[in-house]
């Protein structure tokens, strides 16, 4: 009888699980198919049942998107900044993290607190102040002779995103980098190999699932990060998020929904593409986070 009722209950459950992940499965997908039909509708389309499936395949929303609404220039600032985070990111974060979690020093463990306390700061809680002390920086270099350099530049909002992405990826790499067994380093410091070379030839490639993982969550986070790009580049130079919030306004007035839906597609497709080449070492590296001692 109680083996029954246990039976019972693994059925009920899985069932419930599976109605549930389906449920959130379908809640996902059938937005994004709607936007991606969406954007190959000419603008008549829209006046009848959004739900009708379009057509044919009017590509010239993405082409007014691209260049009558200037999303190209602005992927093309997106790429820019997040590729430049995405380097300076792991230039440091990686030796960083190896140093942490494998040589013992004085201040080691007041560093790995400092870190875990950078993981609860919300970085849009302080977007005010670093605004306001670039201002000031701009202000100094200004009464020096020289030209304004912190704000609406590419490279300094890089900078600011890298450094905001220490605390996460540093506790994730830290906490893989814990996980590996010392003998691979004896082993290649027995063979006259040093502390830089063991780190790159033989740690960082054992570490490849891991780094996707921050990779893919950083880039994430870079690419559809909105307010502090919109606070720090205040002129022409800006990223998607921000091109598309602009893009949004003019189209609702306009009523050119086509174009509005082109760019949401251009936004939202590198993401997709990323998770999809990248998936497998994504649930691998997921598996190895968390850190240790």
């Amino acid at each position: 009888m109680k083996k029954k009722k246990e039976m019972s209950f693994h059925i009920f459950y899985r069932i419930f699980i599976f109605v549930a992940l389906s449920a959130l499965a379908v809640s996902i997908i059938i937005p994004v198919a709607w936007v991606i039909l969406a954007s190959i509708k000419e603008n008549s389309e829209f006046y009848g049942n959004p739900w009708t499936m379009p057509k044919g395949v009017y590509f010239q929303n993405f082409i007014d998107a691209f260049h009558k609404a200037k999303m190209g220039d602005y992927f093309f600032h997106s790429l820019l900044v997040t590729s430049l985070a995405l380097i300076i990111l792991l230039m440091v974060s990686l030796p960083a993290a190896y140093a942490l979690a494998r040589f013992p020093f004085k201040g080691r463990k007041l560093l790995n607190i400092l870190f875990m306390g950078g993981l609860f700061i919300n970085v849009n809680y302080i977007v005010v102040p670093i605004f306001l002390m670039f201002v000031e920086g701009d202000n100094f270099l200004v009464r020096l002779g020289g030209n304004r350099f912190l704000l609406n530049n590419p490279l300094i909002l890089a900078l600011v995103y890298a450094s905001t992405a220490l605390p996460f990826t540093i506790y994730l790499l830290s906490g893989f980098f814990v996980t590996i067994p010392k003998d691979y380093e004896e082993a290649a410091y027995v063979d006259g190999s040093s502390y830089f070379r063991t780190m790159f030839k033989i740690m960082l490639p054992m570490a490849t699932p891991s780094i996707i993982t921050v990779i893919l969550f950083n880039f994430l986070s870079f690419w559809n990060e909105y307010i502090i790009s919109m606070t720090l580049l205040t002129k022409d130079v800006k990223t998607l998020p921000v091109g598309l919030m602009q893009l949004m306004q003019a189209q609702k007035a306009a009523a050119n929904y086509g174009q509005l839906y082109a760019g949401l597609v251009i936004v939202m497709l590198p993401t997709l593409i990323l998770y999809i080449i990248v998936q497998k070492k994504l649930t691998q590296g997921m598996s190895l986070g968390g850190l240790k001692g």
